[in-house]
């Protein structure tokens, strides 16, 4: 994830034409997304003006482990390659870059927790409150360690809160932009 946040994403930004030195970009992130997200606020602070990150990770969690082990059952026992081929070209290649990484015993220990502290920019930092992949610690972690973020948990919700709650989500987040 450092990888993506400190040299992919700012790659990404210059071909998309997008100065974040002279242009201030807003980040949204999911998951994974929402980490790479915060670790790029937190090296180049002067270059956001602001984020929001759904079901984000800055620690693992025991219960992400699980999940995730239950996920590569599924991905090996049922039609889950199926579902995930819609979405992706190559499906292994997305499923089994983020699974061995995540279920490797080396990145039992991976926390971005010091890291973030230097986020300046408003953050606005979502999870549901049923989400199989972390728990709330996920997000009031970052609001121990980042003072101006707003905590919003969703009933009902898994680790999708785009997808299981999208008018409520559109509904913060449009507002936090708003206000921020």
């Amino acid at each position: 994830m450092h990888r993506q946040a400190h040299q992919v994403l700012p790659t990404l930004l210059k071909a998309l034409q997008i100065n974040p030195v002279t242009q201030k970009t807003w980040l949204f992130g999911h998951s994974d997304g929402g980490s790479i997200a915060l670790l790029y606020a937190a090296k180049f602070p002067r270059r956001i003006a602001g984020l929001i990150v759904l079901a984000p990770h800055i620690l693992v969690e025991d219960l992400t482990i699980a999940s995730i082990e239950k996920a590569r059952a599924a991905y090996l026992q049922t039609d889950l390659r199926q579902r995930l081929a819609k979405y992706h070209t190559d499906p292994d290649s997305a499923f089994w870059g983020w699974n061995n990484i995540w279920l490797h015993p080396d990145f039992r220990k991976w926390s971005i927790e010091a890291e973030i502290g230097s986020i300046k920019c408003p953050l606005l930092a979502v999870q549901g409150r049923d989400d199989e992949y972390g728990s709330l610690e996920q997000i009031h972690g970052i609001s121990r360690r980042v003072m101006q973020t707003r905590l919003f948990e969703l009933d009902h919700c898994g680790h999708s809160p785009q997808r299981d709650q999208p008018d409520i989500l559109i509904n913060i987040t449009s507002a936090f932009i708003r206000e921020s």
